[in-house]
């Protein structure tokens, strides 16, 4: 595979995770301010549903920028290689047990104290995700202008 494709396909499969987490995070927030249980129920099982997506277009981002970062530790890259091991341990352990949970809970209309316990939990590590996401974007950006490229 060309250098330009891995960095293509890096690009979009970071942008399209960034947008998953953001549309999980948005959506959870809104529905809890403004739905009802079936709307809850409702974005509880698309958010499941798109981790089918999330998943593999993490893991893309993953392989393409280890490929790309090669043995690189200075500068940005260095950062986003820092920032990439808790994105996913965050996301494996944190917020894929919290989307079943929330899911199994939502589903069974048990909206106790625990529900919105681990919501809370959810919201948290959702914008620490989306945080350390958008800081390897903007370094990302920092990198192509460095080297010339829009």
């Amino acid at each position: 595979m060309s250098k330009t494709t891995i960095k293509l396909l890096h690009r979009i499969a970071a942008i399209t995770s960034f947008l998953l987490v953001l549309s999980f995070f948005t959506s959870s927030i809104m529905v809890e301010l403004f739905g009802d249980i079936t709307n809850i129920v409702m974005v509880k099982t698309a958010i499941l549903c798109g981790i089918c997506a999330l998943i593999p277009a993490m893991a893309i981002t993953g392989i393409t920028g280890a490929k790309m970062a090669g043995k690189c530790n200075k500068g940005p890259i260095a950062q986003k290689k820092k920032r990439m091991p808790f994105i996913a341990i965050n996301g494996l352990f944190i917020l894929l047990p919290c989307a079943f949970y929330l899911f199994y809970l939502a589903s069974n209309q048990q909206f106790t104290t625990t529900f919105y316990i681990v919501q809370v939990i959810e919201l948290i590590a959702g914008f620490t995700n989306l945080t350390l996401m958008a800081l390897n974007i903007r370094d990302s950006r920092k990198k192509s202008k460095k080297v010339g490229h829009p």
